[in-house]
This record gives structure tokens, C-alpha cells and sequence, in this order.
């Protein structure tokens, strides 16, 4: 057993809880590895955890976060929301609960390694996000549940609920939106936590392989065991738990961003995070959400689109519906059609969704010779996977 004498952020865990330390850690050599198949923000916290837990950790994935092609995780909105999320689809009511509760660790982390670190290394800025309605919201029942969730949480900071935010943003009056609240809320910037998310994971002994793993992972369990020499299997693989855990309840919402430049030359600045939700009374179908997010001090990103069941990606900038997207952005905030776009002006992915809920449990099926599976899963958190990163598994080793 050996102390460093470097202070450094690690995770510990208290029941389901986990939570951001700083400081001094005794390391003792660990007497188990685990497995965790999936590169994204869920398996590399995954692993992190596992690694300040003892563990000895290999992750296998077949990408990284890179600039150059950039994975799921990287193009999310990375705005921390109260569940539902704007660009969510979670109306499930264990999902729902089991998601308020996994959040709320995941924000006193995020504001914990804010105030721990400079956001320049690992890209986590504390942001006011503004949510607007297009009538009161007295009279949305499902949103002002919502609403009086988040005001009723201590850890939820700078809440207020106020109509007239709507002016202080300047929003445009054509808008048609008419109430609005406001609370502080971790605002990540993909690129740079992704990053430091994984340098985070290989300095504390993580080892990272790159490699696809098809198929079921039950029907190969001993196998990978035996490879990787690993005593159990954490299952992070998003969308492809349609086929790593058989899930055919697994299908994807797909998103996309435009991405400009925030630096106030064109339009003034957009410093606080603006958005409106899917208004139900539209029509399921209907095309109404605004996503204006300052991704970091130079990039704004715009969205608000989510098209359940479909799996490709070949959307661009001038596709029909990411003009409309961005125009409805464009309207909300006048000045913002002036935008020039970033260096990298248009992102789209396929967020892992789950039709009954979010998935953080042992693998149910028991193996070919009747025994026990070793596999947990995480899986299925839509468009919430950062909102829900602190998901902590520890205790189910």
C-alpha cells in the first residue's frame, strides 16, 4: 500500500451515491479487473469509479473521442436538465424517478470538479439555463411539476421562477413564449471533458484497447472473461445494447447540432443556455424545441431536434429539417441569423434510447450452463447520458 503525495479528484461512494473528493488518496493494488465495453462519458466515469474503487480497469471500445470523428458522446448537448429533458424522451415513471435521483449526484459532482479544477481542463462551466413556455405555466401540469421539482432541491442553485426573463433575453416577441424559470445548471464542453475524462481514466491505471466486440454479451461471457482477465462485465455500449445485451427495446432518437461562433462580433453574446421543450398540445409530431447552448467561451450550439427510429446519419447543414431547426433558433434570439458558422459548423448522432427505461442492473438471463452472469448493465439514457454519468454501479460488485 502506497500514498500519493499528489492531491488529486477521485470518487468514492456512499450507497448509491457517488461523490467528488479532492486531495491526498491512499492507493492499495487492486485484486480484480472488470471489463467495461463502451468508450463514451457513461463507461469511462464507469470506469473511473471502478478504478478509485480498487478495481483494476480495462475498457474496450471500438472509437475514442477524437476531433476527427468525433462519437455520440461528444456531439450530445451536454446541458445537465431536471428529467424530463428537452431533447428526451423519458415519460417513464420508475425511469423518471430512478433519473431525479441519479442527476442530482451527477450535479454536485460537476459543480464540485468545477470549483476543484479550472474548467479549462476538463471543460465543465456552471451555467444559468433559461426554459420558456409559449402560456402559463400554471396551466402545464407536466411542466410545472417540473418546475416546483427543481425549486424544491437545495442543491439546485439560482432558481427562479419569472416571466419576465423572457425580456431580460430579449427574446423575440414573435416567439410566442410567455413565462419562463431559470436555475444554474453544468453546462459541459464535450470535446474538452471527453478528453480529460479518459486521460483521467489511464492515469489512474486504466487500460484502454481498441476493438469491436459483436454479438451477445452473455453467449461470450466466460470467454471475455478469460481474455481481458477480468472477474466481471460492465455493458456501457449505448445503442449497441440492441445487440450486446439483446435489448430490442433499445432504438435511437436522432439529434443534430449547428454550431457558431460566440464571440459577439456578429450578434451579442449568448452567456446562459435558452431553451423551449416539445409543447405536447403540438402534436407529437411537431418540430417546436429550441436548444441555444454556449458549448464554451467561443461556440454556441443550436438544436432541438429528436427523430426517434431512425438510424442513419446522413443529414447535413441544408437539410430540410436542420434549416428549419435553425430557424427556429434564428427567430427565438434576434441577431442570431447574423451567426458565422464554427470551424466545425454541423454535428448528428443517435442518442440510445429505451422504450420501458433507463437500464443499471445485473443481467437477468442466466447463462448457457445455468449459472449466474457477471454483466452489469448502463444503457438507454437518450439524450440525458451526461445528466446521468454518476450513475454509481460500484456497489453492485
Amino acid at each position: 500500500m502506497s500514498s500519493s503525495s499528489q492531491p488529486q479528484v477521485y470518487l468514492t461512494h456512499e450507497g448509491t451515491e457517488l461523490i467528488l473528493n479532492y486531495g491526498p488518496k491512499t492507493h492499495v493494488a487492486p485484486s480484480s479487473r472488470v471489463l467495461v465495453v463502451g468508450g463514451g462519458v457513461t463507461g469511462f466515469t464507469t470506469a473511473w469509479a471502478l478504478l478509485d474503487a480498487g478495481y483494476a480497469v480495462t475498457v474496450v471500445s471500438e472509437k475514442w473521442a477524437s476531433l476527427e470523428d468525433r462519437i455520440t458522446s461528444q456531439i450530445a448537448g451536454a446541458l445537465w436538465e431536471w428529467p424530463p429533458a428537452v431533447c428526451g424522451k423519458h415519460t417513464n415513471l420508475i425511469s423518471l424517478d430512478n433519473s431525479k435521483r441519479w442527476c442530482m449526484t451527477t450535479y454536485r459532482g460537476l459543480d464540485k470538479l468545477m470549483h476543484t479544477l479550472p474548467a479549462q481542463e476538463h471543460g465543465v462551466r456552471m451555467r444559468m439555463a433559461n426554459f420558456f413556455f409559449e402560456q402559463s405555466i400554471h396551466k402545464m401540469s407536466g411542466q410545472l411539476e417540473k418546475m416546483n421539482e427543481i425549486a424544491a432541491v437545495h442543491d439546485i442553485q439560482g432558481f427562479k421562477h419569472d416571466p419576465t426573463l423572457v425580456k431580460t433575453h430579449a427574446v423575440n416577441q414573435d416567439a410566442g413564449v410567455v413565462d419562463s424559470y431559470r436555475h444554474l445548471a453544468p453546462v459541459i464542453d464535450t470535446d474538452q471533458y471527453m478528453g480529460w475524462l479518459r486521460s483521467t481514466v489511464v492515469a489512474k491505471g486504466g487500460k484502454l484497447i481498441t476493438a469491436r466486440i459483436n454479438g451477445d454479451l452473455l453467449q461470450q461471457e466466460d470467454r471475455l472473461l478469460a481474455k481481458y482477465g477480468a472477474q466481471a462485465i460492465v455493458n456501457a455500449t449505448g445503442l449497441g445494447a440492441y445487440e450486446t445485451a439483446a435489448d430490442h427495446s433499445v432504438v435511437p432518437l436522432r439529434g443534430a447540432l449547428v454550431r457558431v461562433i460566440n464571440d459577439g462580433k456578429q450578434f451579442p453574446i449568448v452567456k446562459e443556455a435558452l431553451c423551449v421543450s416539445h409543447d405536447d398540445t403540438h402534436g407529437a409530431e411537431a418540430e417546436d424545441i429550441v436548444f441555444i447552448v454556449p458549448r464554451n467561451d467561443r461556440t454556441l450550439i443550436l438544436g432541438g431536434l429528436v427523430q426517434p427510429h431512425v438510424h442513419t446519419l446522413d443529414l447535413t447543414i441544408d437539410s430540410p429539417e436542420i434549416i428549419r431547426m435553425r430557424d427556429r433558433c434564428n427567430k427565438f434570439v434576434p441577431g442570431l441569423e447574423n451567426a458565422e458558422l464554427d470551424p466545425v459548423p454541423f454535428v448528428q448522432g443517435l442518442r440510445p434510447f429505451r422504450d420501458t427505461n433507463v437500464r443499471v442492473d445485473r443481467e437477468q438471463r442466466l447463462k448457457a450452463d445455468g449459472t449466474h452472469s457477471r454483466i452489469i448493465h448502463s444503457y438507454g439514457q437518450g439524450g440525458s447520458g451526461f445528466t446521468l454519468s454518476y450513475v454509481a454501479i460500484v456497489p453492485s460488485f
